[in-house]
Order: C-alpha cells, then structure tokens, then sequence
C-alpha cells in the first residue's frame, strides 16, 4: 500500500501529489498547526464531508486508483485546496 503523506501546516504540503493507476494508495493528512479552517476536509470524490482533522492525529482515506483522473480536495471553508492525479 503506497502511503502519501501530506502535512496540513497553513495549507497542503505538496499541495499536489501523483499516484499509479491500480496501485493501492492511501491520503494520510497530519495537521500540525491550529491556524486557520484546516481543520476540516472535505473530498467530495470519497465523500468526504466536513471531516475534523485532529491536532497531530493522521487521518488515512484510501483511494480508487483504478481509473487516471483526478481527486480534489480542501479545508471546511474552501479556501485551500490540493489535488491527487491518478496516472
């Protein structure tokens, strides 16, 4: 399983990350700083909605990599946003 991990620390680092199609993979989100609407994510390609990120608790969502394309995803307010590109 291919782990991507993403720090959420006054946005997305990387903001945008590559995954191989039929490759299972999972998202882990760290958020490492209380600034700000990180503290909330919604990806709607999972249906993810609202989803409290703890302080320094990763939270993992596996993906379907069974197909290229691309999965957004952002903050409870909408304001930052990352990508996952599927190829």
């Amino acid at each position: 399983m291919n782990k991507v991990e993403i720090t959420v620390d006054g946005g997305y680092k990387p903001s945008e990350v590559k995954v191989k199609v039929g490759e299972p993979a999972k998202l882990v989100f760290n958020r490492i700083s209380d600034k700000g609407c990180l503290d909330q994510l919604n990806i709607p390609a999972l249906n993810v909605k609202q989803q409290d990120l703890p302080l320094n608790e990763p939270q993992e969502f596996e993906l379907d990599t069974s197909k290229a394309g691309e999965i957004d995803f952002a903050c409870g307010m909408n304001m930052f946003k990352g990508k996952v590109v599927i190829e």
